[in-house]
């Protein structure tokens, strides 16, 4: 190990888990502890299972670079046990996790400062179905609450394609919401120890930027410059620090947006563990700041020696 990485001891790389995310989060913490091995990081890979705790324990770990997406490690459930354990980790802490993991809350939290994020009604039965369409109108997008990489999601062009897609949130989560469906440009910004990284403009010839847009799909393309003049990308840049303070963000994540036809910036979502593998959206706009993969997987880690739980 070398001098300047000696400091952060023994690391435990959290990977796998139990969610729906669990394929995506093996690959982000692959990729992650094959970087902090190459910078000369004494650091292992953990498969998380229900034994965590103890695994954790055993290991004697000085602290936790936390790449489990999904339930269980991007809701605030992980980040708690850590701190029993007295583990300093990566990323953002209970509250914040909590607070993103659960889209609903979040964007009424957003909603009450001012911040602009889609409208959207609770499909809690079948008979709320209807009330989504009366207020929000067609076409809508439908997800589960609870889950990430658009595991679940459908979008509705017509009304009698709502119970279907309601069903298949239903499958993921007893949680679902819909939202009205904005035509216009996907954005997403990553942020760094406060700062946010270049924007990149996301395109994909599919219905939607999907799960197999995300991850099985060559056609999707990331635009970074993202083609917005320098206000835009101000404009966005400031939007998404502000969705970030307001969830008491910290260290690092990933804030998605939208943009409709006039413009205009939507927030929605925060992504407290987003995707690590060299393809993923925040190695790339790292890059485009200037930070290579290893600098930047080093970087993370190192805001575990400041911030304090």
């Amino acid at each position: 190990m070398s001098g300047s990485t000696q400091m952060f001891g023994k690391v435990a790389v959290l990977m796998g888990g139990l969610s729906a995310e669990r394929e995506v989060s093996l690959k982000s913490g692959a990729a992650v502890l094959a970087a902090l091995q190459r910078g000369g990081v004494d650091a292992h890979g953990v498969d998380v299972g229900n034994d965590i705790l103890q695994v954790l324990a055993q290991g004697q770990f000085d602290r936790v670079f936390n790449l489990l997406h999904g339930r269980g490690g991007e809701d605030g459930v992980i980040q708690g046990a850590l701190q029993l354990l007295d583990l300093p980790y990566t990323g953002s802490g209970v509250l914040c996790s909590a607070l993103s993991m659960d889209k609903m809350r979040c964007k009424q939290l957003w909603q009450a400062l001012g911040l602009p994020t889609p409208a959207m009604v609770e499909l809690c039965e079948e008979g709320d179905l209807s009330i989504a369409i009366e207020q929000l109108g067609l076409p809508l997008v439908v997800k589960p609450n609870h889950e990430g990489s658009s595991v679940g999601m459908s979008k509705v062009v017509q009304a009698e394609q709502l119970l279907p897609a309601w069903q298949l949130a239903r499958q993921y989560d007893d949680c679902v919401i819909a939202e009205p469906w904005i035509t216009g440009g996907e954005f997403t910004v990553a942020v760094l120890d406060g700062e946010a990284l270049p924007p990149i403009k996301i395109e994909t010839p599919r219905e939607f930027y999907d799960f197999e847009a995300k991850y099985q799909q060559n056609s999707t393309r990331y635009l970074c410059p993202c083609g917005l003049s320098d206000e835009g990308v101000a404009a966005l840049q400031t939007l998404a620090l502000r969705a970030f303070d307001a969830l008491n963000a910290e260290g690092w994540g990933r804030v998605d947006l939208l943009s409709d036809e006039q413009g205009d910036f939507w927030l929605l979502e925060f992504n407290g563990v987003p995707g690590m593998t060299d393809h993923s959206l925040v190695p790339m706009a790292a890059k485009a700041a200037g930070i290579e993969f290893d600098a930047l997987v080093l970087r993370i880690l190192a805001q575990t020696l400041e911030v304090a739980r």
